[in-house]
């Protein structure tokens, strides 16, 4: 019997929902006024967001069961701006405060810096839809 190998481990699918982030921030910076499009991009950074907090629960959760308390909470430590920025999001998009948005965008920027978006890989239905699915889910 051969070994079960999971491709889609924490920090892999970390990196993919880094390199979204990244491509939104991008196409945020860019946008002139803000529309339906601008709206989606903030709603799926926020997933990103989402996504990258619980990834980084599971991945500590699994250093914890190996005794290597240290190492879990290092790896909390270093993603503790995951929740702080998630919540501003989420505050902007739920209130529609979209004159704060810019001010969380730039905040990010920093946390996603060694991100070198040299092409866009994301294509626009990744995005398509995001802004109504985070208003149905948080009514």
């Amino acid at each position: 019997m051969s070994r079960v190998v999971n491709t889609n481990s924490p920090g892999k699918i970390r990196n993919q929902l880094r390199r979204t982030s990244a491509e939104m921030l991008r196409h945020l910076s860019q946008k002139a006024e803000l529309d339906d499009e601008a709206k989606d991009m903030a709603a799926l950074l926020f997933y990103c967001l989402r996504g990258i907090q619980d990834g980084i629960e599971s991945s500590a959760e699994v250093w914890e069961n190996r005794d290597y308390w240290m190492k879990a909470e290092q790896l909390r430590q270093r993603w503790s701006w995951t929740e702080g920025a998630q919540a501003r999001l989420e505050n902007v998009l739920r209130t529609d405060d979209w004159e704060s948005l810019p001010a969380v965008i730039v905040g990010l920027f920093e946390h996603f810096a060694d991100i070198k978006v040299t092409k866009f890989t994301r294509k626009p239905s990744a995005w398509e839809g995001a802004f109504a699915r985070f208003k149905e889910e948080y009514k």
